[in-house]
């Protein structure tokens, strides 16, 4: 029989701040910084929401070169274009409904910056970003980049929804992302009055962002730019739209490995964090120009 989860808590939208100058986001784990442990082995949500940009002849408006060592990032764009580079010669730019993957791992630079032809005209971002945990034996693994576009997702229809798989598993349908440990990462959308269960080991942890709407779970309601925590006290998420609504659900099993972070870095020691900042004032993590 399946067991629905409950909901443990539901935190709002903290106040906005910038990453750079080109995204204004309200970052969850930063104000509930115990949610890095509790939801391991996500270690960061930072939700850019909807957001208007006058045009600009800024284009490099965003972030500069930056390095990141010990984890992946994950970058959902609902609205707007972004381009990206980084010092093991990837580089790309995702607009709505894409997905940029980056395994950090060993160590790289990195930059994210307005899509040139956006920032010239301007725009509505709405976009979203996760900081992935790696596990240990994995910690120092080859960059790599995974590019997975809006048409490489996999799709679930059910009856007034829509799933995308983007990571994992959902009704038999794989998405395209590849993971160095059990992760799902879901985009769904729901039209008003639609249920949906969503199976999820009890042992894995879980939660979700409303991204647009208002959705209940759980006999509680939420709206856009809460981020619900579910107990691990079942298997399955239920999810129901009060009115048109979409979420971004994220589920993984539990890495059980110290988390010690200093800014871009993430590793399991205080040794090897002192490495990382040895190893990337030395050059180690390559050269990108800004």
């Amino acid at each position: 029989m399946v067991q629905v989860r409950n909901i443990e808590s539901i935190i709002a939208a903290p106040e906005p701040h910038w990453v750079g100058d080109g995204f204004r986001v309200h970052g969850y784990f930063s104000v509930e910084p115990e949610l890095a442990r509790r939801l391991s082995p996500f270690l960061l949500l930072d939700y850019h929401a909807p957001h208007v940009y006058p045009p600009t002849t800024n284009l490099r408006r965003g972030v500069g070169p930056h390095p990141h060592r010990g984890f992946e990032t994950v970058t959902l764009a609902l609205e707007g274009s972004v381009a990206h580079h980084d010092s093991a010669g990837h580089g790309g730019v995702i607009g709505p409904g894409d997905v940029q993957w980056m395994t950090a791992g060993a160590g790289v630079l990195h930059r994210e910056y307005h899509d040139a032809e956006f920032a010239r005209r301007g725009g509505r971002m709405h976009m979203l970003q996760l900081w992935v945990d790696l596990p240990r034996a994995s910690k120092l693994t080859a960059p790599r980049y995974q590019a997975l576009t809006a048409d490489a997702m996999g799709v679930l229809e059910l009856d007034g929804a829509v799933v995308r798989v983007i990571a994992g598993e959902c009704g038999g349908v794989r998405g395209p992302a590849q993971t160095f440990s059990p992760v799902t990462l879901l985009d769904v959308s729901l039209r008003a009055g639609a249920r949906v269960t969503l199976d999820v080991p009890s042992a894995h942890n879980a939660a979700l962002l409303v991204v647009d709407g208002e959705l209940e779970f759980a006999a509680t309601r939420a709206r856009a730019a809460d981020f619900a925590v579910f107990a691990n006290d079942g298997d399955a998420l239920e999810l129901a739209a009060v009115r048109d609504g979409r979420a971004i659900v994220l589920a993984g099993e539990p890495l059980r490995q110290p988390i010690v972070q200093y800014g871009p870095f993430v590793m399991n020691t205080e040794g090897e964090i002192r490495q990382a900042i040895a190893d990337f004032q030395h050059g180690a993590f390559g050269r990108l120009d800004d």
